[in-house]
């Protein structure tokens, strides 16, 4: 296909995409060819919609793109090499963020807590730095990609994707993940933060693995530096003829909202199986009306994090501890495979 046809459609898809409108002539010499006259772009619009490329839904209508057209247009990208783009950064933070395991078992099990009980529901994870790391591999995608995976003893796992040298196949990966998990096992994570960056310093290796192994480790420093709270159902106390008042309500809400007022509350249950704040035994002055039940459980070498309900003083407290102690032994359950 002759250069000027390929930037008209190349022009033309570009519009179509932003505006999902049948494009014209008149459009295109103005936002992307001015050097190219109105007349001259209609006519080679004519030619590609002979050839299959473009269709006019309309007569009075622009031209669409068509599916022959998109084949085009993206092997021409793909001939030039894909350009960053300003997500990119933005979908490598995501991808680096991606979380399994027991951040997921936390998640459900206060949503199922509060959907189950109707109060409001929350799951203390706590800081993570003394877990160690049970498993470390880089797992083979493509020709020039791998999946690093950091796997702790709680549950926890970190992965990141990262470009690896081509020459890298699955038996030098395999290779390399066994010699970072024998130096890396049974380390803590503080531990390995620390190994990782004099190993990433100091190896050898293909230095985008070790740029990988530097990335990961940072964000495992940032996530794990400080405990979690998860918090569900805080709707559900509104449903409470105690709350039915606007601006106890509002004020409610407020203290619901004040996370570390509530990581200080449940933090510790004091050695108890199960624990409960009534009323104004939880110190916080805008919940004077509610209690807080809290159970532990476990995960990792000691690790204990909590796991409890919200709700006005009047809850029913036998169903209540049943219920927390269910889901404390199921969490423990979970977590301990």
């Amino acid at each position: 296909m002759e250069d000027r046809k390929k930037r008209i459609l190349r022009a033309i898809i570009d519009d179509y995409v932003l505006t999902a409108t049948p494009v014209g002539s008149r459009t295109i010499a103005r936002k992307y060819l001015s050097n190219l006259s109105s007349a001259t772009i209609r006519n080679e619009m004519s030619d590609l919609e002979e050839l299959g490329y473009l269709s006019q839904p309309h007569i009075s209508a622009g031209r669409v793109p068509s599916s022959k057209a998109y084949r085009l247009y993206v092997d021409m990208l793909l001939e030039e090499g894909i350009q960053q783009t300003a997500q990119d950064e933005e979908l490598k933070a995501a991808f680096q963020t991606r979380i399994s395991h027991l951040e997921d078992v936390v998640r459900s099990a206060a949503q199922a807590l509060a959907q189950v009980t109707g109060y409001a529901s929350f799951v203390l994870m706590p800081r993570q730095e003394s877990l160690r790391i049970a498993n470390l591999q880089l797992v083979p995608v493509s020709k020039a990609l791998a999946l690093l995976v950091i796997v702790t003893d709680g549950g926890i796992i970190r992965d990141t994707m990262v470009q690896v040298s081509e020459r890298l196949d699955a038996d030098a990966l395999y290779a390399i993940s066994k010699m970072l998990s024998e130096q890396f096992t049974g380390r803590t994570l503080r531990e390995v933060q620390t190994a990782l960056r004099q190993f990433a310093g100091q190896s050898p290796g293909d230095p985008q693995v070790l740029q990988g192994i530097m990335d990961l480790s940072t964000q495992m420093d940032s996530q794990n530096a400080v405990d979690q709270l998860t918090v569900c159902g805080t709707h559900n106390i509104l449903g409470f003829p105690e709350y039915q008042e606007a601006d106890k309500a509002r004020q409610l809400l407020y203290a619901l909202d004040n996370k570390e007022a509530l990581m200080n509350l449940v933090r510790d249950t004091r050695g108890e199986e199960l624990l409960v704040h009534i009323g104004p035994e939880n110190g916080i002055e805008e919940m004077r009306g509610c209690s807080v039940a809290v159970a532990e459980y476990r995960l990792g070498r000691g690790q204990r994090g909590t796991i409890g309900l919200i709700g006005p003083t009047r809850m029913p407290y036998q169903s209540i501890f049943s219920t927390l102690r269910m889901a404390s032994q199921a969490m423990n359950d979970i977590l301990s495979n």
